[in-house]
């Protein structure tokens, strides 16, 4: 073969290469929903409900929260497992990062796709939630969150500390289906 159209062969290739990654990353859905029961773990009384629905490339997440500590933020992550188990809930594993990229702030497009915004509890410990994120799926495939879990960390996430930003123990843990 010669070497110039070697290299031809080898730009299709890349480029073919290129447009299913780029297929891949524009996945969308049409109102997919899955949801997660979190109950305590760490000896906390932390627990709640949350909620995905997948809107065209965003995943709108809404939850609801007890038991958290009043007035402060609380970090809250997709992990890579759907175990919550152990007692501290280490058996969820990591935070869901299909991408192998750095933790980061959630929708930067340089973070994990489980960073999630910290949760605010109110005076009462209690939190209402909503955010609309992209960089996962509602489904069981590779970008997907259907069949891992959902965290809250007892300290707020400060987005830059590697490779979980630095938000604690895990106070309250769901499976997502």
């Amino acid at each position: 073969m010669n070497m110039s159209r070697k290299y031809v062969l080898m730009g299709l290739s890349a480029a073919g290469l290129l447009s299913l990654v780029a297929c891949q990353s524009m996945e969308q859905g049409t109102g997919q929903k899955a949801s997660a029961a979190l109950d305590s773990r760490s000896g906390s009384q932390a627990k709640g409900e949350v909620t995905f629905v997948w809107q065209g490339s965003d995943v709108i997440v809404n939850g609801k929260f007890t038991g958290l500590k009043p007035n402060s933020e609380q970090g809250f992550h997709v992990h890579e497992k759907g175990d919550c188990s152990a007692p501290d809930a280490t058996s969820a594993g990591g935070h869901f990062n299909p991408d192998t990229k750095n933790h980061g702030m959630p929708n930067s497009g340089m973070n994990h796709a489980g960073d999630m915004p910290n949760i605010k509890s109110d005076a009462n410990g209690n939190a209402t939630y909503t955010a609309k994120l992209h960089g996962f799926a509602v489904n069981t495939g590779p970008t997907g969150v259907v069949g891992r879990s959902v965290v809250v960390h007892r300290d707020p996430d400060d987005y830059k500390s590697q490779p979980a930003g630095n938000s604690g123990p895990r106070i309250a843990c769901g499976l997502i289906k």
